[in-house]
């Protein structure tokens, strides 16, 4: 019998037994294996997909998406807008050539233009309170670095197509993060037909990168993996490559990993993780260039993401004890180390230790206490420590589920 306590993956094994299908025939019907299902059904992985738990309820018969979440988690992020979303929407269904026309005053210069996209950049990697300023500022400038690209010509219009993909970047990630998949896949399919356009194999190699993060996050794990692969291909840099191109490069060896593992391959996932610390050695240390994060630290962290998500979370709490995670402001954007921290979290909560997913959470909070309401992890999470509550955890893990939308 369906409960209110249940997790998600309890909910859609309850409804698949109900309907009668095994496992293997379920996931095989929504493209993806019986053992990505199985650690699904056990709360080893969490989907965060709309897509993909749309497609499981069709499968299973069901009317409503909501059968296979609960009433105790918020899934207010699909359906529901950030405010910023219709301005953005607006702004990416404009024909290129129609933005920013009219703007009162001159265009920026090319200098004036990445400027303003660094200063975007800054606030959404650095600050705790990052998604209203940069959805304020997101339609605005995409416009501006339109006008200021017509403007250009010869260096400058190199200068402003790359300030213009770096923008289209920043969309993508915004987009993804606050659950717009598709506006976040519009985005970043733009820009990298604009990176594939200029030929340079640096920025087709980051605009790929993001193309690969919204398909994994999508569920599209498959095509995310033959697109990694095929442009580490196509992109492999020469002995002369700049650090730029070494990052992107390795960013999509890591892009790999992740698409790897969801889609049942975790050999290649291993093959890819260490090819990775490979590029990073190269590199000689962490950056984030093309605001991919790429380094040694990064490529540790997708280590411990790895170990959890194949089901082994001692070894991802063994891979963690060896990650140094730098400080707030460092070289590590905050949303990336935010992330890692949720990763540890997830490994603590799939070891049984309740206390120590706890801890995680309380980092989590202290680190970034609006990054935390995007997480279904972090969700799932605090629905299971609800259900098996401790009177020394009450206090604080009722004002953690509070302030992620878990209880009212």
């Amino acid at each position: 019998m369906i409960t209110t306590s249940m997790s998600s993956g309890e909910r859609i094994r309850y409804y698949r037994v109900k309907a009668g299908k095994s496992q293997a025939a379920l996931a095989g019907l929504v493209g993806r294996t019986a053992d990505w299902l199985s650690k699904v059904e056990r709360g080893v992985i969490s989907i965060d997909s709309l897509s993909m738990l749309t497609r499981l309820a069709r499968e299973l018969g069901l009317d409503n998406v909501g059968d296979l979440v609960g009433p105790a988690v918020n899934v207010s992020l699909v359906d529901s807008e950030h405010p910023s979303v219709p301005g953005i929407r607006r702004a990416l269904n404009t024909p290129p050539s129609h933005l920013g026309l009219g703007l009162p005053g001159s265009p920026y210069t090319t200098q004036q233009l990445d400027a303003r996209v660094v200063e975007a950049w800054t606030v959404y990697e650095t600050e705790r309170t990052r998604y209203a300023p940069v959805g304020d500022m997101l339609p605005g400038l995409l416009a501006e670095a339109y006008a200021t690209l017509r403007a250009s010509t010869g260096e400058d219009e190199l200068d402003a197509t790359r300030a213009l993909i770096s923008l289209l970047h920043l969309h993508q990630v915004f987009l993804r993060r606050i659950g717009e998949r598709k506006l976040s896949l519009r985005a970043a399919d733009r820009a990298m037909q604009i990176a594939d356009e200029t030929g340079d194999l640096a920025l087709i190699a980051a605009s790929v990168w993001n193309v690969c993060g919204i398909l994994t996050s999508s569920g599209e794990v498959g095509e995310s993996l033959e697109l990694a692969r095929q442009t580490i291909a196509h992109c492999r840099p020469g002995d002369d490559a700049s650090p730029e191109h070494l990052s992107a490069y390795g960013a999509l060896h890591l892009a790999g990993v992740i698409a790897a593992v969801r889609h049942g391959k975790a050999p290649t996932a291993w093959d890819l993780l260490h090819a990775a610390g490979g590029v990073a050695e190269r590199l000689g240390g962490d950056a984030n260039l093309f605001h991919t994060s790429f380094g040694p630290t990064n490529v540790a962290m997708h280590g411990v993401h790895l170990a959890a998500e194949e089901g082994d979370a001692s070894e991802a709490l063994h891979l963690a004890d060896r990650v140094a995670v730098p400080e707030p402001g460092g070289v590590l954007p905050l949303e990336r180390t935010t992330r890692y921290l949720v990763e540890v979290m997830h490994a603590h909560r799939l070891t049984g230790d309740d206390f120590g997913t706890l801890h995680q959470l309380r980092e989590i909070m202290a680190a970034s206490p609006e990054e935390i309401r995007y997480s279904p992890l972090v969700r799932e999470a605090v629905q299971g420590l609800l259900r098996r509550p401790r009177p020394t955890m009450r206090r604080e893990l009722h004002a953690i589920a509070q302030h992620v939308g878990v209880l009212d």
